[in-house]
């Protein structure tokens, strides 16, 4: 069986998990020697849809990334589900949908709809009581205690530490198996987070140009983070090798950057396997 993310928070930490944009890049993470991945808004809906991550996605839309994802790689996945897409029937819903998929844990936030990107400006959160009424839906909706539920307050940004530090308790308080508090914007609010929760799963957000600074693994470890999600990796980097194969091939040039080989490629879309059942069952 695979293994579950409090398997994982047993063993050498922090976990670091990349964040798949799309089905191909979750087979990747999985022979990369990673434990553990996750499916974030922003990418999911950059690369499938290529809008930004800014409330225009609905749960249909997501589910359907999110599925093709976990199809893809069988390592313990944290998916984020936004505010659980309405109140808690809509939140219940979604949880028991990508449990049914699949997934290791959901992430629940506490942002105002239309979400938008923790590290973008505009973006606002409810009062504490309705996302606290999700987390305990959420908790309530899974079928398995092995699924992760991962409570995320974006307080930080228009309420204060302060007032996120009393989200994440209040979050823990009502079950919880971890908290991010996202957008923390220097590395002494990442150390406050960490004493504030000491001995708790906390997870950090490392995200190129974004208002937390980006730190090593073994760093965040010794600040108290026992998770650590890359979200924006894979996807900018992703966009940018695109762009450049494009400016090559728009002048009839060869691309010359980084690239798999034809075998490569078979290899990691598994045509080995595929061909093997061909052969054993006479589809051609």
């Amino acid at each position: 069986m695979p293994k579950t993310f409090r398997d994982l928070l047993k063993g050498t930490t922090p976990i670091l998990m990349p964040v798949a944009t799309d089905a191909l890049s979750a087979r990747l993470i999985g022979r990369g020697g990673f434990d553990a991945f996750a499916i974030g808004g922003f990418p999911l809906v950059g690369s499938r849809y290529a809008i930004p991550d800014i409330g225009l996605a609905s749960f249909g839309d997501m589910e359907a990334g999110v599925r093709d994802i976990l199809a893809a790689c069988d390592l313990p996945c944290l998916v984020d589900s936004d505010d659980g897409y309405g109140d808690v029937k809509n939140t219940v819903r979604t949880v028991r949908s990508y449990e049914a998929l699949g997934a290791g844990g959901v992430a629940l936030e506490d942002q105002v709809a239309p979400k938008r990107c923790g590290h973008m400006a505009g973006k606002d959160v409810t009062d504490a009581a309705p996302w606290l009424a999700k987390l305990r839906a959420a908790l309530g909706a899974r079928h398995s205690a092995d699924l992760f539920i991962m409570a995320r307050t974006d307080a930080r940004a228009t309420k204060g530490l302060d007032e996120a530090l009393r989200r994440g308790e209040a979050a823990f308080k009502a079950g919880v198996d971890g908290v991010f508090i996202e957008a923390p914007q220097s590395i002494a609010e990442l150390e406050t987070i960490g004493k504030a929760f000491k001995g708790k799963p906390l997870m950090a957000n490392m995200l190129e140009d974004g208002k937390t600074p980006w730190l090593e693994p073994a760093e965040l470890k010794a600040l108290g983070f026992s998770l650590v999600v890359y979200p924006t990796s894979l996807i900018f980097h992703v966009a940018k090798c695109v762009e450049g194969v494009l400016k090559d091939l728009r002048v009839g040039r060869k691309p010359t950057g980084p690239a798999t080989s034809f075998e490569e490629f078979k290899a990691i879309v598994g045509f080995g396997d595929w061909i093997q059942i061909e052969e054993r069952f006479g589809g051609r």
